[in-house]
């Protein structure tokens, strides 16, 4: 019996080392040795792209063609596509490594295809191929670049024409998040534009009356903002300027119309495209309300580059099913690993390129995740370097959240007769920490009778899950996940905690201290005398393993990509749906029913002792 455990531990750890060796959780530019790049030079080899003019009618994304001769083709060859255009040793920072070899590239390109890509399967023996790619506005011009030996030692062959959009400046890609207040909307966009050259800008009113214009603030940051590699060496690019402004008062559940852009030194503007959402409705107002939830999306590229070990196959479809939703989407939440850019900050761009449909709609509300913040030795939690030398800063810069500090990624906001307790696993949450008394706090602070729904969401599963690595551990949680925290949940009647970083869907029952509380799976009423949590880390990147062993608490897992619907009819009845992103149909659903008297009644460990005095 011994002996039969034994093996089946070491299968296990065999299987973890497998998986890690076949590269899953790899950024696929960190594939490209571009520092070992060597000069291959030949006249006989030509990389030609049309059109070399794009935007010309303000658009922010084009498809390009690149066509391509090698006398001397091979498998292993690849395009990769540089921004800015030039990218020799001229552009290294003075504290780069020594110049070993010629052309010393010391930046990524910001994505690559191999030459024999889907219908030019004969490029390696015909040495010719035409490949299409798309290209994101990104504020530089671009060049393509033919190399052979492979990403592990390349060998530049041919350098492209330059490629450039119309106005590279132009401000682009605006993402909207909930203010501090309920009545409050910021709207957050990237440009080119320095507050030197130009002053940001919001052109906005209600639908159909006349618009006003809001100023907006300006932020951006140097590499050495961020904290190691590769962020600040080959994964550095210039981020551009980043621009917040703040549209207050709103009326609530009104159409407000809006569009970003700049007043130029010269008195001209500059406009982005034209935008609307609609206002949230006043804290506790009755009318259908509904909140998406999911984690660990990132980005994928429509063209099918930088696709290395599936990456993240399922970002597009979780992607595609939001816009087709969207009109039946209120609010969304993006709870943690928000673009796996790892350290290349090229890949920002593309995401919010990719969640502009979403996120200049709704509010993108987004959490910390390990990618976007873990860095050792600067204060997070887990002293490792999943966030390829980021630190938060790149989260913290290009998305707004209502924090008191963006530095500390908790914050609480509320949106109509929800309340959401926004948790940051980066940081340490236990008892007596900063992060424990403000969730202690938001969770205390609500008012149930106007805000019956209580989420409560963060990156890291602090709550259940019978993840494989989990399962290993043994207490099928983060290390120290719900010890702290699952009093809190249990005293304030959390309806609901939601959790990312493991990629799969699983439900749990309503259950406090490992134990179920209610026997139902479908349909749950009366006093809230436990959580149910939640793991939807499904939004797109690589898919993790469930345990082989299915404790009794788990009602439904999935493995595969999907995120969360929840729609609030009234203060009394709530639908949950389970959707995956593939077909955007439901696969799991319960629903809830109760009174505020629920809400109100003392359940185990939730209501303080009572007085004997009359």
């Amino acid at each position: 019996m011994e002996k039969s455990l034994l093996l089946l531990v070491l299968l296990s750890l065999l299987g973890f080392a497998l998986a890690h060796t076949n590269g899953f959780g790899e950024q696929p530019l960190s594939k490209i040795a571009i520092h070992r790049t060597t000069l291959a030079l030949n006249n006989n080899a030509s990389v030609i792209v049309s059109p070399s003019l794009v935007g010309l009618k303000g658009e922010d994304t084009e498809w390009v063609t690149v066509d391509l001769v090698s006398p001397n083709p091979s498998s292993d060859d690849w395009i990769g596509v540089f921004s800015p255009a030039k990218f020799n040793s001229s552009t290294c920072p003075p504290e780069n490594d020594p110049k070993e070899q010629t052309p010393y590239i010391c930046s990524s390109p910001i994505k690559y295809m191999f030459a024999n890509h889907e219908s030019n399967s004969q490029y390696a023996s015909t040495g010719k191929a035409s490949l299409r790619f798309q290209l994101i506005n990104q504020r530089a011009d671009f060049s393509f670049a033919l190399f052979s030996g492979g990403l592990a030692n390349p060998k530049l062959v041919a350098v492209s024409n330059f490629i450039s959009f119309d106005n590279p400046k132009a401000p682009l890609y605006p993402r909207l998040a909930q203010g501090k207040s309920w009545n409050e909307m910021t709207v957050t966009w990237t440009s080119g534009y320095d507050i030197n050259e130009a002053v940001p800008i919001v052109e906005w009113g209600r639908q159909g009356e006349t618009q006003s214009r809001s100023p907006a603030a300006t932020l951006t940051f140097d590499r050495t903002s961020l904290c190691g590699s590769p962020a600040r060496t080959v994964g550095w690019r210039d981020p551009g300027f980043i621009h917040t402004s703040f549209l207050k008062n709103l009326w609530p559940n009104s159409v407000y119309t809006y569009r970003v852009g700049h007043l130029l030194s010269k008195g001209s503007y500059i406009w982005g495209k034209n935008y609307s959402f609609k206002s949230s409705p006043y804290p506790g107002q009755n009318s259908l309300q509904r909140v998406v939830i999911f984690g660990d999306m990132g980005k994928a590229e429509r063209d099918g580059s930088n696709e290395y070990s599936n990456y993240q196959p399922g970002s597009l479809n979780t992607t595609d099913q939001l816009v087709n939703d969207l009109n039946d989407i209120d609010i969304v939440f993006h709870i943690g690993d928000i673009t796996y850019a790892n350290g290349y900050i090229s890949q920002w761009d593309q995401f919010t390129s990719q969640v502009e449909p979403i996120a200049s709609k709704v509010p993108y509300m987004i959490a910390s995740g390990n990618h976007e913040r873990d860095w050792p030795n600067t204060g997070s939690f887990y002293d490792k370097t999943d966030s390829g030398g980021e630190c938060g800063v790149l989260a913290e810069t290009m998305f707004y959240v209502p924090a008191e500090n963006r530095a500390k990624f908790w914050y609480s906001t509320s949106y109509g007769m929800f309340h959401f307790c926004i948790a940051d696993t980066e940081h340490d949450w236990r008892e007596g920490t900063e992060q424990y008394k403000f969730i202690e706090h938001c969770l205390a602070s609500v008012d149930r009778q106007k805000q019956p729904w209580l989420i409560f969401a963060a990156h890291r599963v602090l709550g259940y899950s019978s993840d494989y690595y989990y399962g290993l551990e043994g207490a099928f949680e983060e290390p120290m996940g719900r010890e702290s925290l699952q009093k809190l949940w249990q005293k304030y009647k959390v309806d609901l905690a939601f959790y990312g970083h493991v990629h799969n869907y699983e439900r749990s029952c309503p259950i406090y201290q490992n134990q179920c509380v209610k026997s139902e799976r479908s349909h749950y009423s009366g006093p809230v005398d436990g959580t149910i949590h939640v793991v939807v880390g499904g939004g797109g990147s690589h898919l993790s393993t469930f345990s082989g062993v299915t404790p009794r608490w788990s009602l439904y897992r999935d493995y595969d990509y999907g995120f969360v619907k929840l729609t609030a009819f009234n203060h009394s009845s709530l639908l949950f749906e389970y959707k995956k992103s593939s077909d955007g149909k439901v696969y799991d659903s319960f629903t809830i029913a109760r009174e505020y008297k629920d809400v109100l009644a003392c359940v185990h460990d939730s209501c303080a002792p009572t007085t004997l005095a009359s």
